[in-house]
């Protein structure tokens, strides 16, 4: 797979490949800890959720900046890798729940989750900018494509597994505890605590009914409120040493990185040769005319301005997704007991989405260069586009099993035999992500060789910087998402992004021919 690349592929991919795996733990579980720790709805959940999002890809613009400025991008990735594992850290320690302090502990829990997103930050775009830099050589350059297909092929090789890891340490503290797992008692136990028996009926028998279950020896539970505060102590406690896998997986990928630091190139050395007159290559980039340079900028930004509803809607895997998973998906059908643990919950849908990433990357990889030696290969531009008419589709896919599926808000009056008969096969999240993985593959690795091809040669650190702000705008958005969820039919719901998704293909189909001129 990597012949004929850069020699510094494979420890960029390695390096990266670790700091996802870190990344996907916390991100499988993020926004069902923090509703079932702080029991938070999942509207306000969704604005922590957005802004964290937004802040990741946003502080990916400062860390490029930083890096350009400096010229020092080797060290601003590695200062990434370690505020990063600190920022685990915080939110790794174990605190009680119900948490003694609200505003303290929430606030604790936001303060590491800013000093994630400044890591990543300062790592993700300047490591995407070395990829780049590595094909400006002539030898590599027709690889572009390929290049960044592998490289985003081994990101979600770490993404694929940390969904089992955060699902098997959460179940295996609860385990210990003689306690099974049950996505609807975290809700159902804040709830009874705050209203006591002045919950609704059906609620409360619906929590006995699953505490009891919940039981694994059989004991019969008598004291719900007792019940309700142990339960939630030990199921986030569970989710908070799963972040602690999460700071392994970053001291792994630090020593990785570090051992193959001097593989990788230097944009530092490149603008300095740039500005010696080194060679003729750096004679025709310093020769780029204003307007040239201008150009390129209007066709990357043209080129932001759309991806931001793919990731709308794409980035809702973490979100309404998973909140539909755990209140529509059929849970129990994908129940593995390991023993010491089991793999039971909506996280799991999680690991799909890169299992179809690593699955299918090298039959897409295929199918490009069959084209490509027929002649018939599309643009990057053309197949970004396509890849945003098979997004809408993976939606359209999901309206149509959602048609016959109560509201979020009639959930509470139904009772747990009624949930049961109309909850869906987990087939249907499979399908939806596999149809989602295909449009990410024609359009996020594809986005990243488009920026990486385009950008002026003094702007790289700063235009990945700015791909990763166009995802942050996408992502701050992401709480519409659960407006929808939990104020309107599901259905509705998904078309919302079938709409955002149809039409952002539109715009790009628009723009492709000005954009394919550009790039040349």
């Amino acid at each position: 797979m990597f012949k004929d690349h850069p020699k510094g592929l494979l420890g960029a991919a390695l390096s990266n490949m670790g700091e996802r795996f870190g990344f996907y733990i916390m991100m499988a579980i993020l926004t069902l800890f923090i509703s079932s720790k702080f029991g938070l709805s999942e509207t306000t959940t969704g604005y922590i959720y957005s802004a964290f999002y937004a802040s990741i890809y946003l502080l990916a613009l400062v860390g490029g900046l930083i890096a350009d400025k400096t010229k020092n991008y080797k060290g601003t990735i590695l200062i990434g890798i370690v505020l990063m594992a600190v920022g685990y850290l915080i939110i790794a320690i174990p605190t009680p729940t119900p948490v003694p302090n609200l505003s303290l502990y929430l606030v604790l829990t936001c303060v590491g989750l800013l000093v994630i997103s400044f890591g990543n930050g300062l790592f993700k775009g300047n490591l995407q900018a070395l990829v780049g830099q590595m094909y400006d050589n002539p030898k590599y350059a027709d690889k572009r494509d390929a290049g960044f297909q592998i490289f985003y092929m081994f990101i979600n090789i770490g993404a694929m597994f940390a969904p089992f890891i955060a699902i098997g340490v959460r179940n295996w503290w609860l385990k210990v505890h003689n306690f099974d797992y049950n996505a609807s008692l975290p809700e159902l136990c804040h709830q009874y605590i705050a209203q006591g028996n002045s919950m609704p009926a059906e609620s409360v028998s619906r929590l006995t009914q699953y505490a009891n279950n919940a039981m694994i020896d059989g004991t019969a539970v008598t004291d719900m409120l007792a019940f309700s505060n142990s339960y939630l102590d030990v199921f986030n406690r569970g989710f908070q040493y799963a972040f602690g896998a999460a700071i392994v997986a970053m001291l792994i990928s630090l020593v990785v990185y570090t051992i193959n630091r001097k593989t990788f190139p230097d944009p530092a050395n490149k603008i300095t040769a740039q500005n010696k007159g080194a060679s003729a290559v750096s004679k025709e980039e310093i020769a780029m005319s204003a307007q040239e340079i201008r150009q390129r900028i209007y066709a990357l930004f043209a080129v932001f301005g759309v991806v931001i509803f793919f990731w709308l809607s794409f980035h809702q895997n973490g979100y309404s997704l998973t909140y539909f998973a755990r209140d529509y998906v059929n849970l129990d059908i994908i129940n593995i007991d390991l023993g010491f643990t089991s793999i039971k919950g909506a996280e799991i849908f999680q690991s799909v989405n890169p299992f179809f990433v690593v699955f299918l990357t090298p039959l897409i990889m295929w199918l490009f260069g069959a084209l490509r030696k027929n002649g018939k290969e599309p643009s990057t531009p053309m197949k970004i586009a396509i890849g945003m008419g098979i997004a809408a589709l993976a939606y359209v896919f999901l309206m149509v099993f959602s048609f016959a599926l109560p509201a979020k808000e009639s959930l509470a009056t139904m009772s747990a035999a009624e949930l049961d008969a109309m909850k869906v096969t987990p087939w249907v999240m499979v399908g939806l992500y596999f149809i989602l993985t295909v449009a990410e593959l024609f359009i996020s690795p594809l986005g990243l060789s488009f920026v990486s091809k385009v950008a002026p040669p003094h702007l790289q650190g700063l235009m990945q910087g700015c791909w990763l702000a166009a995802t942050a705008v996408g992502n701050s958005i992401l709480f519409i998402g659960g407006i929808l969820y939990t104020s309107v039919p599901i259905w509705v719901c998904w078309l919302v992004f079938v709409g955002a998704t149809g039409l952002s293909m539109l715009v790009m189909l628009s723009m492709v021919k000005w954009l394919e001129r550009v790039a040349k």
